[in-house]
């Protein structure tokens, strides 16, 4: 059976009703490589992606534990579509440990990743998040490459929570040691691809994506530094080029929509935000009208936070709720304070709009909510208590690669407390959820662990 995506890319099905990946063949100096990407896993299902450089035909092969065949199928790429392609698997089991095999140009990748269990199911779950990659031009070392990455992979995670600043287009890399390619502030499609691949193809990155899947958001540097929305001319350009090169499959109704959500059995369901496509200028003063998520992404989340019946509620923002960023006239964060955190007359934050959306959630009695976030390039763990009767905590983590932060004075409104944060240190966060607790690490990335702290649900 033959389907043809909305990209254009022809996919041939088996009987197996497994939906078949894509792959590819991606030169570097060692040689040609395909690129192979999995994410948006379900229970059930997987988004499955992959690059090459030549116009052809990929096999792709995806197997159960003890090499039993679960799908195969074959995709063509061409030059139109920069040798990119994704499609979703289908019929999978639930907590199962899939192999992945992708055979195109004389070159074979392999991967694996594993399915979500039954959302009944009380089953331990492990996830890895962080953000900010090859900002301030501290891109790919000519030798090593981001090696974060290997310290990331021997978690062996369930999955990884890419938030936000998968790429920076807008900076160029061109520091001294880092691998050439990407010389350059994209603002063509073939530029922007191009600042994608050169992230993708990095030899770290590639190991550890070939162990877990990933579920990725944007930020502004996929685009241009703090933009907002519909008044960035080069936005469709860089959603475009994101959607080709990361496994995100937007319904057919909302073909560019990127907001989403997945369970991960019992205890967990994570609600991962777009916080660019549909903002308001970041110049507009904070008020009612004033809106980063758009009215029906805004219900979205409200609607099922509220009625998730999950443990845990994790909420994806690629930017924080309490850390200010941007200039004061025009400030890019959820916040409108002053850097002081303190509140500012006339103020230029999205604050009205996160007030009341964490207002509707208290109303409507959700607990054990969690933020996650990246973006101000240091990491730090707080605990908010905007009522006396209500809390919830905001984790934040990165850079994986890129200019240092430093920890800042949050924004007074949401009653902050700092549990602990620190900056100048590549990092990323690591989550393990049990029955009767969450612990959070912060990892750096030489593998070595500088806090935990471990939560109870109410």
């Amino acid at each position: 059976m033959l389907s043809r995506s909305r990209s254009g890319v022809r996919t041939i099905l088996t009987p197996l009703a497994a939906v078949l990946l894509l792959g590819a063949a991606a030169v570097q100096a060692d040689g040609p490589r395909l690129l192979l990407t999995v994410g948006d896993v379900t229970a059930t299902a997987a988004v499955v992606w992959a690059r090459g450089v030549a116009k052809g035909e990929l096999v792709v092969e995806a197997t159960a534990p003890g090499g039993t065949p679960a799908a195969r199928g074959a995709v063509r790429v061409t030059r139109g579509d920069d040798f990119a392609g994704k499609v979703r698997l289908t019929g999978l089991r639930p907590a199962t440990r899939y192999g992945v095999q992708v055979r195109g140009g004389g070159e074979t990748a392999r991967g694996e990743f594993m399915t979500a269990p039954p959302h009944d199911q009380p089953a331990r779950v492990t996830f890895l998040w962080s953000g900010d990659l090859g900002g301030g031009g501290r891109c790919r070392l000519a030798d090593g490459g981001y090696r974060i990455f290997r310290a990331m992979t021997p978690h062996r995670p369930d999955f990884f929570l890419f938030a936000g600043d998968t790429i920076y287009a807008d900076v160029k890399c061109d520091k001294p040691g880092v691998a050439p390619g990407a010389d350059f502030i994209a603002t063509t499609l073939t530029e922007f691809r191009a600042r994608h691949r050169y992230n993708r193809e990095d030899p770290a990155v590639q190991d550890f994506f070939r162990t877990t899947s990933v579920y990725a958001i944007w930020d502004d540097h996929e685009v241009r530094n703090n933009f907002s929305g519909p008044t960035e001319p080069l936005m469709v350009t860089g959603r475009r080029a994101f959607l080709e090169y990361w496994p995100v499959s937007p319904p057919d109704e909302e073909p560019t929509r990127l907001y989403r959500k997945f369970r991960w059995g019992r205890l967990l369901e994570v609600f991962i935000l777009d916080t660019r496509q549909h903002r308001s200028p970041n110049t507009d003063p904070d008020g009612p009208a004033k809106t980063m998520l758009g009215a029906p992404q805004r219900r979205w989340l409200v609607d099922n936070v509220s009625t998730s019946t999950a443990l845990w509620k994790v909420v994806v923002s690629s930017i924080p709720l309490s850390v200010p960023t941007g200039r004061p006239d025009q400030r890019d964060s959820w916040t409108g304070a002053s850097v002081y955190g303190t509140p500012q007359e006339g103020g230029t934050g999205f604050a009205t709009e996160r007030d009341a959306i964490l207002k509707a959630l208290r109303d409507r009695g959700v607990k054990n909510l969690i933020v996650l976030a990246a973006d101000v390039h240091h990491a730090e763990v707080i605990h908010h208590r905007p009522t006396p009767e209500w809390s919830f905590h905001e984790l934040i983590a990165g850079p994986l690669s890129a200019g240092p932060g430093r920890p800042r004075p949050l924004d007074e409104g949401l009653n902050p407390r700092s549990l602990w944060a620190r900056g100048g240190v590549y990092n990323f966060g690591a989550i393990a959820i049990e029955p009767a607790h969450l612990t959070v690490r912060i990892v750096d990335d030489d593998g070595a662990v500088l806090y935990t702290h471990t939560l109870a649900p109410e």
